[in-house]
């Protein structure tokens, strides 16, 4: 099995794992590295968040009274996909239900993931298809982790993330269990700009339930930004860990389960629910401004 397939487009490249799909290397034209390479601190680059978003209660799915044992962001990210298509500046995997998933998840299901590199540019194009007879419940995230700092900017404090829309709606972090603390706070912006500082991520992600924004820049005075569009995902998280030089920014279409709210996985919110048959469509683009 192919291990790492390469991308590449007017000298930019993009190099993606089977294990996953997981989006590893994004190098511009001049051979500067965007995407954080795994280090101690967080050993992945940008996987793929299904059948679930974070993390659930007691670690498990409840379907029609059965218990599912489910990790935090699920499985798809440590599973192994088949590389179905490849071109020079393209490619695409899939991951279909199998034992492998029986055990967490008793859904037949496809996952396909398209990669896409035109001129600056990577598209990532997901494709959920329910070939079942019931319905599918099931979540789905990017979670791509970029330099902080940027190449070529300077300090951390520096960099700023600037919204599309003003964003006044509250946000939200997980708690001590990492299910969602209910408790609203406030975004703290300077107009549409978030300034960032590891302080701010001391407590955990920043979760937007319900962002204006469907595009965003992260940049730095001084260093080329990276700008992040989005379709069919209605929730942002904005993560980094301690010790790391990283900022996750990552659109989801679900989230965590909410403390105190324990439900079967049919009335979850933010679960995605697709009908037998049919397909649900999700994008992202990452652009190196």
């Amino acid at each position: 099995m192919t291990e790492r397939v390469t991308l590449s487009a007017r000298g930019v490249t993009a190099q993606v794992k089977a294990l996953g799909a997981e989006l590893c290397s994004l190098k511009d034209a001049g051979g500067r590295e965007f995407l954080w390479q795994a280090g101690q601190a967080w050993p992945r680059h940008a996987p793929i968040l299904f059948p679930v978003v974070g993390r659930l209660h007691d670690d498990a799915l409840d379907f029609g009274g059965q218990h599912y044992p489910m990790g935090q962001h699920g499985f798809a990210r440590d599973l192994p996909f088949r590389l179905v298509e490849q071109r020079a500046d393209s490619a695409r995997f899939l991951l279909a239900d199998s034992e492998a998933t029986w055990g967490a998840y008793p859904f037949p299901f496809r996952l396909e993931v398209a990669y896409a590199l035109r001129r600056n540019t990577v598209s990532i194009g997901w494709r959920i298809d329910n070939p079942g007879e019931t319905l599918l419940p099931c979540s789905i995230g990017a979670h791509p982790a970029f330099r902080w700092p940027l190449p070529g900017a300077g300090s951390k404090p520096a960099h700023r993330i600037e919204f599309e829309q003003d964003e006044t709606r509250p946000v939200y972090r997980p708690g001590a269990d990492g299910l969602l603390d209910p408790t609203p706070r406030e975004l703290p912006l300077n107009g549409r700009n978030l300034g960032l500082r590891e302080e701010l991520f001391a407590e955990g992600a920043l979760v937007l339930l319900d962002p204006a924004s469907r595009h965003l820049r992260y940049c730095a005075p001084g260093a080329p930004a990276v700008e992040l569009a989005w379709q069919g995902m209605g929730q942002l998280g904005l993560w980094m860990k301690p010790g790391g030089d990283f900022l996750c920014i990552e659109p989801w279409a679900g989230h965590a389960d909410i403390q105190g709210y324990r439900v079967e996985a049919w009335h979850k919110p933010g679960m995605l629910m697709i009908g037998p048959g049919e397909s649900r469509h999700f994008a992202h683009r990452i652009t190196l401004d």
